[in-house]
């Protein structure tokens, strides 16, 4: 090969590797664009719901000891008959959240142990995407489920239930939150490697005992993490509630009277003629970053539990 042979084939070796590093790096950009936008997104969230509620809690009309502890919340109504106790909502919220996990969490692990320990092939298949498309109801479907078909068969064997009551959507609910349950389950049960099942099943123990006493404690951090995770979703859950447990803040543990929790509070706030800036809408601020603080605390006790009690095998 003559010398100018070589120096053209040098220089087309350069002008590729060039464009070979140009497209690296166009690649790290874009994708560096896309992990940017949740991060600026929930900053941005962030950022809206803390300067509301620092201008909501400014308002010399609302106090601190007030919205802690105070058992009315009428913000939405006149200047004189406003009171801004958070207590009605978040109580109504947690009625509702402890009828779903009552109903989701046995339900959900049950079937995850059944899927993942006992189900055969055949019937793994059939399940699982029966599951899967319990998770996609749209929840406006299941509010109104829970409104019309739910609550009337309740109304017949619990005397005094209201037509809205945090029991049906409560129950509803559950049966939203199964699948979270169900899935996260059955990934961390069938992640216990097969080798301790046969040394448990060597050892005498039955398909039982290996799940209750091999399976289940090695898979816990796993089985925590989507009890919190589905109580997390259940807490933020808004068209359900809005639907078919009501809009009157009462603070009752009475499942069967009317509430209002923190969703169905927004809804009712966004959806109102609240002029923007006005203490009533405002308030809407308020209980979202209450909401925000509820669910990311919880979120981050999840991941705090898988990587404390996760179990690892080599």
């Amino acid at each position: 090969m003559s010398e100018t042979s070589k120096r053209a084939a040098e220089a087309i070796g350069i002008q590729r590797s060039v464009r070979r590093n140009l497209g690296d790096q166009a690649i790290r950009v874009v994708l560096f664009l896309a992990a940017s936008v949740s991060v600026v997104t929930t900053f941005a969230v962030i950022y809206a719901l803390s300067s509301e509620t620092i201008a909501f809690f400014a308002d010399p009309a609302v106090t601190f000891r007030e919205f802690f502890t105070d058992t009315r919340w009428t913000p939405l109504f006149g200047e004189r008959q406003r009171y801004f106790g958070i207590a009605p909502l978040v109580v109504g919220t947690l009625n509702v959240t402890f009828v779903a996990l009552v109903v989701g969490l046995p339900l959900g692990l049950g079937s995850a142990i059944y899927l993942s320990e006992f189900a055969t092939a055949r019937a793994r298949r059939t399940i699982m995407p029966i599951l899967e498309i319990l998770a996609g109801i749209p929840t406006v479907v299941l509010g109104y489920f829970a409104l019309f078909f739910v609550t009337p068969i309740l109304r017949d064997v619990i005397p005094g239930l209201n037509l809205f009551n945090p029991t049906s959507a409560g129950l509803v609910m559950g049966f939203m939150i199964l699948p979270t349950v169900s899935s996260i389950s059955i990934d961390s049960m069938q992640a216990v490697p097969r080798a301790i099942r046969e040394a448990a099943y060597g050892l005498g123990a039955s398909r039982f005992e290996v799940v209750l006493k091999v399976v289940l404690p090695a898979a816990l951090s796993g089985i925590v993490a989507s009890f919190i995770l589905a109580m997390s979703r259940a807490i933020g859950e808004t068209m359900i509630v809005a639907l078919a447990a009501g809009q009157k803040p009462t603070f009752t543990f009475d499942l069967r009277e009317t509430i209002a929790t923190m969703t169905s509070f927004i809804v009712q706030a966004a959806t109102g003629d609240q002029p923007v800036g006005s203490i009533g809408s405002r308030a809407l601020y308020a209980v979202g970053s209450t909401l925000f603080v509820i669910t990311l605390t919880l979120n981050l006790a999840s991941n705090q539990i898988v990587r404390r009690y996760a179990e690892r095998y080599e």
